[in-house]
């Protein structure tokens, strides 16, 4: 459920959606006890758990920090902070009333989960004014043992959309920003998998383009992906994302308006780029449910004008 990733930096499992290696939270064990992401309220227990592993409490929580607003990053952070009174939550300054009142985001998300939503993310819960921090781009939070988290506004996932380059590690927590890593299917076909997200409801091409190209001039050692885990394949990671959106706008040209047709589409899509011959029951649902979440946002993303497909 915990995984020590570098000297005070973790993995716990969020087991989001009940699936393993879907959503990871990262612990960030210094002076200030940090974690990012909070995954979905079932994520709880989870992170109860694997704080208690390294020794701590909920109340020994200083900062959470979200990288986006998605209710499968940050839907539990109303839960989380009932329990972590002395943390302080930070947040892209877009996603700052979101959390307050997060009545919009929950209306959204029942629009792309329908029926599915209550026993996904329920329930989603206002993180109280008092407790939440926007973060400019370029902001500095220090954590104490001369480590030092700094914020990067990263739009095209989503425009509340930030990155955290971490001074101890050169690492980046990039969200949804880059990819969507699948650790077991690198792992087991001996390459990196990953696929981009462009989900909805604000996914821009031409804005996360530039966040890559911001994030590569960082020269991060490793990337800490929301899904799943940690990378040092960063230039591999950056060139799936690249071919497979190509691959992705291609497939719209063939489909725009039938996000479920369009989600088998992507599946094989992503499955005959990576030669993915045999998947077992959870990768192949794992896969599944990022491909009808990347249509949806896809044809959102083409209706709004923001992606063209003439020629």
């Amino acid at each position: 459920m915990m995984q020590k990733l570098f000297d005070h930096t973790y993995l716990i499992d969020g087991l989001d959606l009940g699936m393993k290696e879907r959503t990871g939270i990262y612990v960030l064990d210094n002076e200030q006890l940090t974690i990012i992401e909070t995954g979905p309220s079932q994520s709880f227990e989870p992170i109860r758990l694997g704080l208690k592993q390294l020794g701590y409490e909920m109340t020994d929580i200083s900062h959470i920090i979200l990288t986006h607003i998605h209710l499968d990053h940050a839907g539990g952070a109303g839960q989380l902070v009932q329990h972590a009174t002395n943390a302080r939550v930070h947040v892209h300054p877009s996603g700052y009333k979101h959390l307050i009142d997060p009545t919009k985001l929950i209306e959204g998300a029942r629009v792309v989960y329908g029926d599915a939503f209550d026993r996904t993310f329920a329930p989603v819960l206002p993180v109280p004014k008092r407790v939440v921090i926007s973060q400019e781009d370029g902001a500095q939070l220090h954590l104490g043992n001369d480590r030092t988290l700094t914020f990067f506004h990263t739009p095209g996932h989503a425009m509340h959309h930030i990155s955290i380059l971490d001074s101890e590690t050169n690492g980046i927590f990039t969200g949804d920003t880059v990819a969507v890593y699948y650790k077991s299917l690198s792992e087991r076909y001996d390459q990196c998998v990953s696929v981009p997200s462009t989900s909805p409801s604000q996914f821009d091409p031409a804005m996360m383009a530039n966040s890559w190209e911001k994030i590569r001039r960082l020269s991060p050692d490793v990337l800490y992906l929301g899904h799943f885990g940690a990378s040092q394949q960063t230039d591999q990671l950056f060139l799936n994302s690249e071919q497979l959106l190509e691959k992705f706008i291609d497939a719209l040209r063939t489909e725009a308006q039938d996000a479920k047709r369009l989600a088998r589409i992507l599946q094989q899509t992503v499955q005959d780029h990576f030669q993915l011959e045999q998947l077992t029951d959870d990768e192949s649902n794992m896969l599944s449910v990022d491909c009808q979440v990347s249509a949806l946002g896809l044809i959102h993303a083409y209706e709004k004008g923001r992606i063209e497909l003439d020629g």
